[in-house]
């Protein structure tokens, strides 16, 4: 927890620092950080796809009665991944504030029901922790919000490097990719709860809406990216090789239905 702590207060100053694009800017966003939690699942024995999306279903139907207007959630499969991903699928969800988490959490655990058995039926997770969310640059509008592309990264820091000192960097680096034609959102994930030895400082997460916008990413970086990513992060910054996941929405807060 003390290192969260050191790492969320440098944070504090991301968007301070000018992290936020000129789209973000334009659209207003907070500083604020915002709550992720992450589940890591399995399928029960003989169960699948199919019987997640009848739980999830399930799910939505009793989030519908309870009013639920403040969660956003996907479905995340691996696709650029290896053995270290030993989990079937990942579960991301998040809201506006902790506290409306929070308070959609309790409902669920007090009132979920049928909802948390036809979970508990068909998946079981393992983990589930929750990190404190930045934006970097904003994504465009989706052409479909329903099935997307999402990467992870873990980062460190080098010895003697605040995250105030990359602050910039980064804000930067969302500006490059924007005036090359990267279609991408970014974020950075803190650890907040449920870890507790993490061997990372934070996540650097990218979403695009298609396989094909990722590679066009991955082309530009391969032509020139590259030269300007070492010349912004060189000695201040590392991260490992990203995983690759293709995401299905499940559910969409009223504040992200745009």
């Amino acid at each position: 927890m003390k290192r969260f702590i050191a790492a969320f207060a440098a944070g504090s100053v991301f968007l301070v620092l000018g992290v936020s694009t000129s789209v973000a800017q334009e659209e207003e966003k907070s500083d604020v950080a915002t709550p992720v939690e992450l589940f890591a699942c399995n399928y029960n024995e003989g169960k699948g796809p199919a019987d997640l999306d009848a739980a999830a279903a399930t799910w939505n139907d009793w989030a519908d009665d309870a009013g639920v207007d403040d969660y956003s959630a996907w479905t995340l499969v691996p696709y650029y991944s290896s053995p270290e991903q030993d989990f079937d699928f990942l579960w991301l969800g998040g809201s506006s504030s902790a506290k409306s988490l929070g308070k959609i959490q309790d409902d669920f655990l007090s009132n979920g029901g049928a909802a948390r058995q036809g979970f508990n039926d068909a998946i079981n997770c393992e983990a589930h922790v929750n990190y404190a969310t930045l934006e970097i640059k904003a994504p465009p509008e989706r052409e479909d919000s329903s099935n997307i592309v999402i990467s992870f990264s873990d980062c460190d820091m080098e010895d003697g490097v605040s995250f105030r000192d990359i602050a910039p960097a980064l804000g930067d680096w969302a500006d490059y990719r924007e005036s090359n034609g990267s279609t991408s959102g970014m974020w950075v994930l803190f650890p907040a709860y449920g870890g507790g030895d993490e061997d990372f400082d934070f996540k650097f997460i990218g979403a695009w809406q298609n396989l094909e916008d990722q590679g066009a990413d991955w082309d530009q970086y391969s032509a020139d990216g590259r030269h300007k990513a070492r010349e912004l992060f060189a000695g201040k910054v590392s991260c490992n090789a990203s995983r690759v996941y293709l995401a299905k929405n499940r559910r969409m807060g009223s504040s992200d239905d745009e």
